[in-house]
Formats: structure tokens, sequence, C-alpha cells
């Protein structure tokens, strides 16, 4: 029997919990509609976070949509930044198997400016010794991976991405203990290693 995909387990969790809730409160209708409700979330939450990225902003327009179209049709941000201007910036990270982070960026009033997708050698290179994590984060979004090296006093954020269109790499940010960046540096995916 072929192993499940994180999607299909969520899929099946999300069919248990409909029947662990339906025996739990029997008839019961508005818990029994509760539940539902809750399901439903947890649904639309499993099919945005599997949504190929073709799918993800479909329908969005550039200064026509607002952050709640984008919430709609998107799914819930990871984390969203106040800019400055009175804008927000919503972050999209489709890992930690996936190999691109989406930038949604609002106006003060609420329309879309731009939808870029962050994980580019260009923003890469923006990356420089002395910069903290929340500057790397507003940057580059949420890390596929993190990993502490205690003798190295040293914790690495590793971002997967297309190298190219058809090779996945790692692109990794250094920080020393005060958080602050040392060095960057390229892996090979694990999974190029694993014949996949």
């Amino acid at each position: 029997m072929k192993p499940l995909n994180h999607a299909s387990r969520r899929r099946l969790a999300a069919m248990g919990l409909i029947a662990s809730l339906l025996a739990l409160f029997g008839c019961d209708q508005r818990k029994v509609d509760e539940a539902m409700n809750k399901a439903k979330q947890v649904a639309g939450d499993t099919w945005n976070s599997v949504k190929p990225d073709s799918q993800l902003f479909k329908g969005i327009e550039l200064s026509k949509s607002t952050e709640d179209d984008v919430r709609r049709q998107a799914g819930k941000p990871e984390i969203v930044w106040e800019e400055p201007d009175g804008g927000r910036r919503l972050e999209y990270p489709r890992g930690p198997e996936g190999a691109t982070t989406w930038m949604v960026t609002t106006n003060g009033d609420g329309t879309v400016r731009s939808i870029e997708q962050v994980l580019t050698a260009e923003n890469f290179q923006k990356v420089r010794p002395g910069m903290n994590k929340d500057q790397i984060r507003r940057m580059l979004g949420k890390p596929t991976k993190v990993e502490a090296f205690r003798l190295k006093q040293e914790e690495v954020w590793g971002y997967r991405w297309f190298e190219s269109p058809t090779d996945r790499a790692f692109f990794n940010v250094h920080f020393n203990n005060e958080g602050t960046v040392t060095t960057t540096s390229r892996s090979d995916d694990p999974s190029k290693r694993q014949g996949g």
C-alpha cells in the first residue's frame, strides 16, 4: 500500500473529526452545526495549503481586489505585518515541501498593491551580515527548516527554492547567538540525494 501524503492525511483527519463530533454530540443540532462549520473550515484550510500556486491568487487584481478578497481566495496568511504607509504585508509560505513563499502587500485603503514570490536569487542577494531574524522573516518568510548547531553556536534557517526551473536547492541563512546574520550558504535539497 502506498503511504499517504500530507494532504491525504489532513483530509482523513478532517473526516475523522467529523465522525467523532457527530458521535459525541448525537442529535444536538446546534452542536452538529458547529462541528460541521469547523469541519468546513478545516477542509478549506486543507485545500488552501495544497492548492497549486497558479490557483492561489486566481481572480485577484492589483489595485482592485482587497485583503478580504485575498483571504477568501488564498486563506489565512501565516503572518501579517503592518507597513509604515498604513498597508499590510501578508505571508503565504508553501512549505514544507513547496519551494515558494508569496507576499501580498496592500495599500492603506486595503487594496492589493503587489503579489510576489520572494524566494528568488535577487532577494537572497539582499541578505547581509548584521541583519536580524525579523528582517529576514519579513523579506523571505517562514523558513522551510530551522537547525541549531550548538558547537558552532549558530542557528541556520533553510529555504527550499527553485534554483533552476527544474532543480530545487536550499538557501541557508546563518545566525549567531545574538540572532544576527553571519553568512549564507547553499545546500542540495535532500530529495535530490534520495532520488526524488
